[in-house]
């Protein structure tokens, strides 16, 4: 392939990541977070930056609850433990409200809601959703997490003296391994991020430490959606023989 062809697949799919909302509101939200991270609570054009990007993203969120609302009604994975099942769906629950009662926080900011004391009341009640999905999502991913390394010692001991890096079974797991040990952690960062907007801890997760972790779990995020959006594109993308 030339360097136009590589120039031009690169920009392809850019352009398939920035086409997808969900990229551009983590984008977005990196942004937010590292503006809070700079302002420190302070007035000024950083803190312009956080509250104005904050209500651009909730343009980007608009029926978003309806992704985790069909994930509640859809059925689980055949074999998952009950405790997981109930956490999981918890979660879809829980962050299904959280972006529906969101919306309700958009239209006061924008002038349709009038009732700005209930709009606010909603908008914390909205966080405390977020905040109980988000310690659901960290329970899930480290019993997944314990799940996974149960089964890789398991194929190990079956593997003996093979190299186990050379099994398509062993590297897939290690691979989900991977990325729910990242998912993990935004997960946690995500808990500490709701602590900082609902003022729980005021003193020790402050405006500058909230941004730090929100930033950082921003662009956990922006990676995720790119690693999923690569691996779509891969698999619709037909197979093309290339001449030497």
């Amino acid at each position: 392939m030339s360097t136009l062809d590589v120039a031009r697949a690169e920009l392809g799919l850019v352009v398939l990541y920035l086409n997808k909302a969900e990229a551009r509101d983590k984008i977005c939200r990196a942004i937010q977070y590292g503006s809070k991270y700079l302002s420190n609570g302070e007035p000024g054009t950083a803190q312009n930056v956080d509250k104005s990007t904050s209500l651009a993203r909730k343009v980007f969120r608009l029926f978003k609850f309806v992704n985790d609302l069909h994930a509640l009604i859809s059925p689980t994975p055949p074999g998952t433990p009950l405790p997981l099942v109930l956490l999981g769906k918890s979660k879809n629950a829980l962050l299904s409200t959280f972006l529906f009662l969101d919306q309700i926080v958009w239209l006061n900011r924008m002038g349709i809601y009038k009732e700005k004391e209930r709009a606010e009341l909603i908008g914390r009640i909205s966080l405390y959703c977020w905040m109980g999905s988000s310690i659901c999502s960290t329970l899930v991913e480290a019993a997944e997490l314990g799940r996974l390394s149960l089964s890789m010692n398991k194929l190990e001991k079956d593997l003996k003296d093979l190299d186990k890096y050379k099994n398509e079974q062993y590297r897939s797991k290690l691979k989900k391994s991977n990325e729910r040990s990242l998912a993990l952690v935004k997960a946690a960062m995500d808990i500490m991020v709701a602590v900082g907007l609902l003022q729980m801890a005021p003193k020790k997760v402050n405006a500058r430490v909230t941004g730090a972790f929100g930033f950082v779990s921003s662009l956990i995020s922006c990676y995720q959606v790119l690693t999923n959006r690569c691996r779509l594109s891969v698999l619709s993308t037909p197979v093309m023989r290339v001449s030497s």
